[in-house]
């Protein structure tokens, strides 16, 4: 540099979750190409890349052969931005030519030479020294030289003048004058080259991801990442990858504050497993885990649930109305209920939204409620058991304790789980299921695995009233369990009974 200190081995790109996925910035003085269909997101991006230097104090320039000024000051606005700080260099139709001394200059980009554009830029940037440049777009450049060949070696010229600048050069490209193609020989021209893609879904918020197509010298983190537009600029999501998170921890039981519960699994859940709550609609799985999540609160213990289905209002009543007030444990910070909108969140925001609970606010129980609402979020099932079997990893090498809610299909009867089935992967399965005795419809429990340890392998009677959950004797009487549909035909002595009532377990 030319102060004499050495050059960063990184700079960052102002765009939050992007440097993460870089692995700390991209190395600086090099061109680097950022393309995507527009729409995609490449101008705010671009906008941040050089807000981040700005905001330093830096010199940067945006170049901008396609957006007016108005444009490019109406995007900042809408985030909130000012670019004070940032030299604009503008060529776009206009009846009025500026001269160069002035911040900003006006040219007919049909009535001069491709040559002389690329002059009048190199001129500019010569007057500014800037340490960050924005090159937009690529494609004007392409209109401009009528010719590939001519095309290609103007832009060779612009990486041989911004080489041993000092200088770090973002091209953006909107693919539009290459037939939506990406370009070939700009990806070997850039050092670096990000792809941002836009998805419009059958239903719902359109989907953003970007990946990184390639990265001289540098292990960066491959494949798709999903992100969102928000006030305030681009945020990435980075992609999961669960290996390297392991955090020392004690995989003691987890008390639900039920001794019959308890004794199901002989102690509770392990710390660092996943327990899976399965059931037909109604049959008290949400309430059973609330349970877990009562007792986190009264450790001390932070606590976060996702709610997909319910709304958090009509949960926290029924908590209530079972002996579970739940409002102090959200006023303590202890928890933390968050609804989603599946048809809103992409997998990948889902998934940063966990992480950072556990991270940052060092959650120990984690609820997803339920598998259904999440699988909603992305229709790709082969792509969200991979996100959740990442996802799952992570928070057992944390040693969280995580319960998820499943809802099979159909109340009585036959049982299957729609489109997504992950009980292979958790580590607990708790079935609930109704069954009949006496003339009434009752709700039986029963631990299916558990490799944290040994388990049960009883069926044991779950009843819901006002002063909450209570687990019963072992009901040994049962016929047609497997049918889905079972019958219990033993004696009443060991069924529960309402509360109150005289000579009545």
């Amino acid at each position: 540099m030319a102060d004499g200190t050495p050059p960063p081995k990184r700079i960052d790109t102002g765009v939050p979750g992007l440097d993460d996925i870089l692995g700390g910035g991209l190395p600086p003085h090099r061109l680097y190409l950022l393309e995507g269909a527009p729409g995609s997101g490449k101008t705010t991006v671009a906008l941040q890349f050089l807000l981040a230097a700005a905001g330093r104090g830096e010199r940067t320039l945006y170049v901008t052969l396609s957006e007016t000024s108005e444009e490019l000051h109406a995007v900042a606005d809408s985030h909130g931005w000012s670019l004070d700080g940032i030299d604009l260099f503008e060529l776009s139709t206009a009846e009025e030519v500026l001269g160069l001394g002035q911040e900003q200059t006006l040219l007919h980009p049909w009535e001069i030479e491709l040559g002389e554009t690329i002059k009048l830029i190199t001129n500019e940037v010569e007057r500014l020294r800037p340490i960050r440049v924005v090159f937009d777009s690529l494609s004007e450049m392409r209109l401009l030289a009528q010719d590939s060949l001519r095309y290609r070696r103007q832009v060779l010229t612009l990486k041989q003048f911004f080489a041993g600048r000092g200088i770090t050069v973002l091209l953006v490209d909107d693919m539009t004058g290459n037939q939506g193609e990406r370009d070939v020989h700009l990806h070997s021209l850039s050092h670096g080259v990000i792809t941002l893609e836009r998805l419009t879904l059958d239903f719902g918020a359109a989907r953003r991801r970007l990946q990184i197509q390639k990265l001289r010298g540098v292990d960066f983190r491959a494949g798709f990442h999903d992100f969102a537009i928000r006030h305030g600029g681009v945020v990435v999501f980075p992609r999961l990858v669960a290996a390297g998170h392991h955090m020392p921890f004690v995989g003691d039981p987890v008390a639900s504050g039920l001794d019959a519960l308890d004794a199901l699994l002989h102690g509770g859940p392990l710390r660092g497993t996943s327990t899976l709550v399965t059931g037909p609609a109604g049959c008290g799985k949400t309430n059973l885990a609330m349970q877990y999540v009562s007792a986190a609160c009264a450790r001390g213990e932070r606590a976060v649930l996702y709610e997909f289905d319910e709304r958090i209002g009509t949960l926290l009543l029924r908590s209530k109305a079972l002996g579970m007030d739940l409002q102090p444990c959200i006023d303590a910070g202890l928890l933390h209920i968050r609804q989603i909108d599946p048809a809103e969140v992409a997998p990948g925001e889902f998934t940063w939204m966990v992480t950072s609970e556990v991270r940052e606010n060092d959650a120990r129980l984690i609820v997803i409620d339920s598998l259904s609402g999440y699988m909603a979020a992305m229709p790709q099932e082969a792509e969200l058991i991979l996100q959740m079997h990442e996802l799952l990893s992570f928070l057992n090498q944390q040693g969280v304790v995580t319960f998820l809610i499943n809802s099979q299909q159909s109340l009585v009867g036959s049982m299957s789980t729609p489109g997504l089935n992950i009980s292979y992967l958790a580590d607990t399965v708790l079935l609930l299921r109704y069954f009949e005795a006496g003339g009434r419809i009752r709700k039986a429990l029963s631990v299916i695995k558990n490799r944290g340890g040994p388990h049960e392998d009883t069926i044991r009677e779950l009843r819901i009233d006002q002063q909450g959950l209570r687990v019963g004797a072992v009901l040994t009487g049962f016929k047609g369990v497997l049918t889905g549909v079972p019958e219990y035909v033993g004696s009443g002595g060991p069924l529960l009974e309402d509360r109150g009532d005289a000579g009545k377990p």
